[in-house]
């Protein structure tokens, strides 16, 4: 029996950046503002460690404020300057050219549609950077209805999955004669994802790791149900020995938020279930 993990796999460079930020700040007067990534287990690990969290900035008085990974808008930061917080960014990258895009889209007198889901974190900061002028679109059916218009800007949510966003915008083809494609789903989520259909069409079963609350973890899951009996869990202590009966092959994928130690984890207790 064989336990086999997928080629790419857990931290991505934008929460590996985010958390090592978080960890610059670990004085006890330091919070981000929200979790800082998309994983209970590690939003805990990183408040025992003197980084706290709040849900918006009038909960803070003092001290340092963290731009989680997910980004805000721009009234945020000037708020932040406001009640006088040190301000540190821990934005991904990746969701700051979205943010930007959108922008520059809705400057140049573009309609501007936001592909992805509507009360993410993320697109919510993206729906901010474009003066909230922006119209999100989560499904094939709310892209059907949407009205023509003389011109066009899309961008997407960084983390949503590549094979809905070509449905999404073949269907907003024929909403308007000039179209600006700006697609910002980034490349961690384009690797885990084509890593993720690889391995649950070579396995009998696929573990999927990452926090409930995380929306590219969740769409790993959706992903691999389409090729095998899948588990989605976040942590080693939700494997059940029952769902390995006649398993050969066990795959394992974590989301982009996903801790290594968690991953080892879970690799572990596999590797003991497969033996019993």
């Amino acid at each position: 029996m064989q336990v086999i993990l997928a080629e790419h796999i857990g931290f991505c460079y934008g929460v590996k950046r985010a958390i090592k930020i978080a960890r610059e700040h670990t004085d006890g007067i330091s919070c981000t503002l929200g979790p800082i990534i998309h994983n209970p287990q590690m939003v805990e690990r990183l408040r025992a460690e003197g980084v706290g969290t709040v849900d918006k900035i009038s909960d803070m008085k003092e001290g340092t404020i963290i731009i989680r990974s997910h980004g805000v808008g721009p009234k945020v930061y000037a708020e932040a300057r406001a009640r006088g917080l040190t301000l540190v960014d821990a934005t991904c990258p990746h969701v700051k050219k979205a943010q930007h895009s959108a922008k520059k889209l809705v400057d140049e007198g573009r309609t501007v549609v936001i592909v992805g889901e509507k009360n993410h974190p993320e697109v919510k900061s993206i729906f901010d950077w474009s003066d909230q002028k922006a119209i999100i679109v989560e499904t094939v059916e709310e892209a059907e209805a949407l009205a023509e218009c003389k011109r066009l800007g899309i961008v997407s949510q960084t983390t949503f999955s590549g094979e809905r966003f070509k449905q999404i915008v073949t269907r907003l083809l024929d909403k308007s004669r000039d179209i600006k494609i700006l697609r910002t789903i980034c490349n961690a989520t384009d690797l885990r994802q084509s890593a993720t259909i690889n391995l649950a069409g070579e396995v009998d079963a696929m573990i999927v790791i990452g926090g409930r609350n995380s929306a590219n973890t969740t769409r790993l899951a959706q992903i691999s149900e389409k090729k095998c009996r899948t588990f989605h869990i976040e942590t080693a202590a939700e494997l059940q020995p029952e769902w390995f009966g006649n398993v050969k092959k066990i795959g394992i994928t974590a989301g982009a938020s996903t801790p290594d130690w968690i991953i080892r984890e879970v690799y572990r207790k596999c590797q003991m279930v497969l033996k019993t």
